[in-house]
Formats: structure tokens, C-alpha cells, sequence
């Protein structure tokens, strides 16, 4: 959402009549270099659930992972807001034995993941 503000930010700076036309560059050059950062967050993350364990990791330059066996998994929260949930995004939260509590936000499609996470918790419970 970042980069999409900014170019907003932007544009309204151009479309001005006044000498706030000359914002623009720099609301530009910000939105950019943020939407090239997301992207590439974006890109580099990943996810995973085996019959074993959750694995995440989120992040490029600073990574942040999880790895947690499917046995003290205690809970998967996910918290979305009224755009997360039209765009389909939210921050996953993660809580294991001992009170682990580990979030992870703006992440596609939580709730999916969430019921995906469930079900191979169930599945090993068989």
C-alpha cells in the first residue's frame, strides 16, 4: 500500500497549478523505490507446511524466519483490517508452546494458510 499512497501523493502534487508541482519528483522517486523493495520482499518470501513443521521466512535484506514443529503449534491467528480483507492480506500470528507468539504481517492470503497449517494438523493427529 505504501508505494501506491506515495504515487498518489504524487500525482496529486502534479496535477496542482501551484509550485507543488515540483513535489511530484520526489513523491515518484519514493513510490518507486518502495514498490521495488515490496516487490522484491514480496518475491523472497516464503512459506511452507510439511507433515512436520511450518516454515516461514519474510524479508530480503532483513530476514525473518520461523520454523516450528507442527506439535507445538498451539494456534495460527490472523488479524486482517476491512482493506486486508478486500485485497486479501493480513498479518499471520503464530503461537507456540511456551507462549512463542510470532507475527508476520502483510502477508497473501492468511486465512488460507491458516487452513491449510490446520489441516495437517488434524492430519497427523490420524
Amino acid at each position: 500500500m505504501r508505494p501506491i499512497i506515495l504515487f498518489l501523493f504524487a500525482f496529486l502534487f502534479l496535477s496542482s497549478k501551484g509550485g507543488e508541482a515540483v513535489l511530484a519528483g520526489p513523491f515518484f522517486l519514493l513510490a518507486l523505490i518502495s514498490g521495488i523493495f515490496t516487490f522484491i520482499s514480496y518475491k523472497t518470501s516464503e512459506f511452507g507446511i510439511t507433515n512436520r513443521r511450518v516454515l516461514i521466512k519474510v524479508g530480503f535484506i532483513r530476514r525473518k524466519s520461523l520454523e516450528i514443529f507442527l506439535t507445538h503449534v498451539e494456534g495460527i491467528f490472523v488479524k486482517q483490517g476491512i482493506l486486508g480483507r478486500i485485497l486479501n492480506y493480513g498479518t499471520i500470528i503464530v503461537n507456540g508452546t511456551g507462549g512463542t507468539k510470532t507475527p508476520f504481517h502483510n502477508i497473501r492470503a492468511p486465512l488460507e494458510f491458516r487452513k491449510k497449517v490446520q489441516e495437517q494438523i488434524e492430519a497427523m493427529k490420524k
